[in-house]
């Protein structure tokens, strides 16, 4: 068993990074932005370009016989069920003479039940007053159907108690018939027979009694619910605002539209899995984060800030350069000018130690096709790097882009500075950059952030970077000693400035 001696920490990669996912998701803030923009804009014009139909409104007051206190809505839901049905829908256009189809007219109209004994009645027409008509046609058929099924329910109980008391009165009948019969015999044994025939006649009598009451109750209970179901609110028109209609649809559009684009930059925040925190992206690349600046000048208080930050970044580069013996280049990662333009401030700050040529390796036109203004620097493509006489000073300006020719960077310098814009390239191809330039040998002596997340408060430095991005720097040299050539230059990682100390 071997026991490791490491004094280097462990540090564990969460699965899932909160922090790098918010600053993610508020960079694309354009996207989802637009998205409730256009949520709120189509609500709006959903409002104005299809108006709700006209519609009306009116309510039923319906009683039920099985209404109790602690109801909890089963009456009325059925309610509501029944008259979304063919029958209900069928009378009420008889009474319209409307040939349309029942099945489509229940279409236009809907029940909901307010309370247990509440209905209200929501219909739709081509017109207010079809609207009304329609609305008067339903509830007055729904109060008809309930009336009759009242009557037919209070009919049948009492039929069916009435006829049980019919079968009770002629088994009394038929018990008043023994009585007389057996008043004319003698003996204990008639007697006893008498005494049950009487005692079955009481019983008799006392339950045709009630089967009479009830069935008079079931009848007399009958008017009281027909009375207490009634239309109590009539059915009128629904007024409908347009700019009410026009503000709620547009805020249920903003909404939806937000948490859609919100939705959307997530997904493709974790699909797409491109580093934006500057701990993120210096890990990934293998070196630290030596400057950071603006995409853009942006406002007008922000561009003081932005041309020194940018005056400080060409005064470091130009003070790694004069202390290099190796031509260093500049190569980007999604954004080609912003290296153009930091080439050029560091090729006018070499001027004036000696003539400086800047080898234009981008893809685009940002140097190779831009006229040039008197004091800038001269301008050669790839091809002519070769015929730059030795005692120029050069600084290449290259990409490092999905496509790049990774052979032709040796050519641009032996040494570099990553250029890369915040959140444009992925995880793996960064991982990619630095296997690449490690396997050529070129050292990363940092790397300069392009539109950083202006509350990242992440560190960019690798303090264990000397056996990450300097390797490849580092078996150079050793590679030099064992051949016997004398090393005239220091090591990368020695010369890189501190920009704090300047900006002190």
């Amino acid at each position: 068993m071997t026991t490791s001696t490491s004094s280097e920490p462990s540090v564990a990669t969460p699965l899932f990074d909160l922090q790098a996912l918010v600053v993610a998701v508020r960079r694309r803030r354009r996207l989802w932005c637009s998205l409730a923009l256009l949520g709120l804009l189509v609500g709006a014009a959903l409002a104005i370009l299809r108006p709700p139909p006209p519609a009306a409104v009116t309510k039923v007051l319906v009683a039920h016989q099985e209404d109790q206190p602690n109801d909890p809505g089963t009456l009325i839901r059925t309610d509501v069920a029944l008259l979304q049905t063919t029958r209900i829908a069928g009378k009420a256009l008889q009474s319209l003479d409307s040939p349309e189809k029942p099945e489509d007219f229940m279409r236009d109209y809907g029940g909901v039940g307010l309370t247990n004994n509440l209905l209200q009645i929501d219909v739709t027409g081509d017109s207010d007053a079809e609207a009304v008509a329609r609305a008067k046609a339903l509830a007055d058929a729904f109060v008809a159907d309930h009336v009759r099924r009242i009557q037919e329910a209070a009919n049948a109980e009492s039929t069916a108690l009435l006829g049980q008391r019919d079968r009770m009165r002629d088994e009394l009948a038929k018990v008043n018939k023994a009585i007389e019969n057996g008043s004319s015999e003698s003996g204990p044994t008639a007697s006893a027979d008498l005494e049950s025939l009487f005692a079955r006649r009481a019983e008799l009598t006392s339950r045709i009694t009630d089967f009479g009451q009830r069935a008079a109750e079931a009848r007399i209970g009958t008017p009281q619910l027909i009375a207490g179901t009634q239309i109590v609110d009539a059915p009128r028109a629904v007024r409908h605002s347009l700019p009410g209609a026009a503000a709620t649809n547009a805020a249920i559009g903003l909404v939806l539209g937000l948490v859609l684009g919100l939705v959307i930059a997530a997904v493709g925040t974790v699909v797409a899995d491109r580093p934006v925190l500057r701990r993120d992206i210096a890990a990934n690349l293998g070196a630290s984060v030596i400057a950071e600046l603006p995409r853009r000048s942006g406002r007008l208080w922000q561009r003081r800030r932005t041309r020194a930050a940018r005056e400080r970044l060409t005064a470091t580069l130009a003070r790694t350069v004069r202390g290099s013996a190796e031509p260093v280049s500049l190569l980007e990662l999604g954004c080609a000018r912003s290296t153009s333009v930091i080439a050029r401030d560091l090729a006018k700050a070499l001027a004036a130690e000696g003539p400086v040529v800047i080898v234009d390796g981008l893809p685009g036109p940002q140097l190779a096709r831009r006229r040039p203004k008197p004091g800038d620097p001269t301008v050669v493509s790839g091809e002519r790097a070769a015929a730059v006489p030795h005692q120029e000073r050069r600084v290449g300006v290259g990409s490092v882009a999905p496509g790049t020719a990774w052979t032709g960077l040796e050519d641009l310098g032996t040494q570099t500075v990553l250029v890369v814009r915040a959140g444009h390239g992925s995880a793996a191809w960064l991982h990619t950059v630095a296997r690449q330039l490690t396997d050529l040998l070129i050292p990363v002596i940092g790397v300069v952030l392009i539109d950083p997340d202006p509350r990242d408060r992440t560190d960019g430095t690798l303090w264990d970077g000397l056996h990450t991005a300097l390797r490849g720097h580092n078996e150079r040299l050793a590679r030099e000693n064992v051949t016997g050539r004398p090393r005239t230059e220091r090591p990368s990682w020695a010369r890189v400035p501190d920009i704090d100390q300047e900006a002190r």
